[in-house]
């Protein structure tokens, strides 16, 4: 299947933006947040720096990943840079896929890792200050821990209509990687079928 890239993502893949190049040991950043897994190949990790005021002053990553997992967090990394967290943290996967100028429905999910790593460096950030009650998405149900799925983001997804596994596979990257989540997610994805879509109830999830 051939894969339409935009000419912004290739030119992100190919120049990326603000990378991580020091060691960690030289760089210190006030918030680190890292998602994904090597195992499913894809796997991000982020690094913020914050001023006195909450206003991202720099941010720096390291992807493991395809060129749309690159071209994705190098993009994020340029629409955060002089925002607050506040502000930083209302970009999600939608936006970032929009800056790009699209993705393919294939690698959507890799938007979806750059905005997962972004929350993980602020929640680390508001630990180490003390402002844990900032953190205001840290209590949703984690079904897949390898990619920090939750249940509200596989609930939002049937809700709109995708109620295929494979399809919530391509979203989210649910169960590609150990695969332990995979027989909960799928009961927990018959379960939301039965609740908006009552007239599909006894119709097998698809694998």
């Amino acid at each position: 299947m051939a894969w339409d890239y935009s000419e912004k993502l290739k030119d992100h893949f190919f120049n990326p933006r603000n990378i991580m190049t020091e060691s960690e040991e030289a760089y210190r950043p006030d918030g680190v947040g890292m998602v994904g897994n090597v195992k499913c190949g894809d796997m991000m990790k982020m690094f913020i720096k914050v001023d006195e005021n909450e206003r991202i002053t720099d941010c720096r990553w390291q992807t493991y990943g395809c060129a749309s997992a690159i071209g994705s967090t190098s993009i994020l990394s340029t629409m955060v840079i002089g925002k607050t967290l506040e502000e930083a943290l209302m970009i999600g996967p939608q936006e970032i896929a929009k800056e790009l100028d699209g993705l393919p429905p294939q690698k959507f999910h890799c938007s979806v890792l750059g905005d997962k790593a972004l929350r993980a460096a602020a929640t680390d950030y508001y630990r180490r200050h003390g402002k844990e009650s900032k953190i205001t998405w840290g209590g949703a149900e984690v079904v897949c821990k390898c990619l920090n799925v939750t249940r509200e983001e596989i609930e939002e997804l049937v809700a709109h209509g995708v109620t295929e596994f494979s399809e919530i596979q391509e979203r989210t990257k649910l169960g590609t990687s150990c695969g332990e989540c995979r027989p909960n997610a799928m009961a927990l994805l018959d379960e939301l079928r039965q609740k908006y879509y009552p007239q599909a109830c006894g119709t097998e999830v698809q694998s």
